[in-house]
This record gives structure tokens, C-alpha cells and sequence, in this order.
């Protein structure tokens, strides 16, 4: 499955990295995360428990940064087991400033399997930009200043490999997360 989307969030590119990098707020922002544990500073463990389909699944993941362009983007890769399945993907993150607002663009490619797997793609399609938008509102307003909101626009497709649960909620860091583990 791929999932992409920019968010505007209403804060300088800095603050956005910063955050981006911060284990408290990642906890704080992600859906039904319990531990965000940072091992490194490229090397996070995270714990996380949502409802996919008839499942309630806790995941446990091992996320890694690579191809850090400190504050301009980066590259999240991660991966999570689960009694119900697994899933693992890459999330490419982009940031960018122009008048005081920062730009977030990300994009994720990741597969889920087992059990999870089975309750079909336009299910988990629905959970994985559902996960996003949770996770980039709390995000964005953790760090934005009062009262100013972030814009957003999510795309989600699928290809021929279906879906993930940590890494765009973790993803997302995304993550996405959203993100995501990762986002999810």
C-alpha cells in the first residue's frame, strides 16, 4: 500500500523537526501509543494498540531514521509484530518553509501480513488515513501556536501489496508516522 499527503502546519521548519525527533511528543501525538522509547538517535521502540476490523491489535516496533538531511527531510523504516500479523514499510519525510508555515510532505510504502491482512485492503486503506489524520492534528497542534490549525491533504492508494499498521503511525512518524504507526 502507498499513503501520501502534505500537512501545512503554522510554526517554523525547525520546531517541525524538532518535534518530529522528540519521543515524548511522538507519544503523545500517535494513536494508542503506549511507549515510545528512543534507543539512539536514529533508533526508536514503540508500542502501540488500535482497532483494525475485528481486531484489536498491539503492536510492537523497532523504528529506524536513515538518510537524515537534518531539518529538511529524512527517511523512517520500520517494522512491527503483532499476535494478529505484521507489517513493516518506508516513509519518506520532507519539510518545508515558506512564510513562517511549514510544509510536512510524506509518503509511505508498506505491507501488512497475517491475520490483519485478511480483513482486506479498503479496510485497512480507511484505518491508515484515519491514523494519519489523528496523529498530524494532534501533532500539529502540539506544536503550532494557539489557536492556528494546519491544513491538510492526504492521498491513499493501494497497489498490489496491501497495507501496514506501526510505521505511518509511526510513522509515521507517520508518522508517521502517521505516522504513523508508521503511522501506525
Amino acid at each position: 500500500m502507498k499513503l501520501s499527503g502534505s500537512y501545512e502546519i503554522p510554526t517554523d521548519k525547525q520546531s517541525v523537526w524538532d518535534a518530529l525527533n522528540s519521543p515524548e511528543i511522538l507519544q503523545k501525538c500517535i494513536p494508542g501509543c503506549e511507549e515510545f522509547k528512543k534507543n539512539s538517535d536514529t533508533s526508536f521502540t514503540a508500542t502501540a494498540t488500535n482497532k483494525i476490523g475485528p481486531f484489536n491489535a498491539s503492536f510492537t516496533g523497532e523504528i529506524e531514521l536513515k538518510d537524515l538531511n537534518p531539518p529538511d527531510s529524512y527517511k523512517i523504516v520500520g517494522q512491527g509484530d503483532s499476535p494478529v500479523g505484521f507489517a513493516s514499510g518506508v516513509a519518506s519525510v520532507k519539510l518545508e518553509e515558506k512564510s513562517g508555515v511549514t510544509t510536512l510532505t510524506y509518503s509511505v510504502e508498506a505491507q501488512v501480513g497475517g491475520k490483519i491482512a485478511q480483513v482486506g485492503s479498503r479496510l485497512i486503506d480507511m484505518t491508515a488515513k484515519k491514523m494519519a489524520d489523528i496523529f498530524f492534528g494532534k501533532f500539529s497542534e502540539s506544536i503550532s501556536p494557539a489557536g492556528l490549525r494546519p491544513k491538510e491533504n492526504v492521498k491513499v492508494s493501494t497497489k498490489s501489496s496491501i497495507n501496514k499498521k506501526l510505521l505511518i503511525a509511526l510513522g509515521c512518524s507517520v508518522v508517521i508516522g502517521a505516522i504513523l504507526l508508521i503511522i501506525f
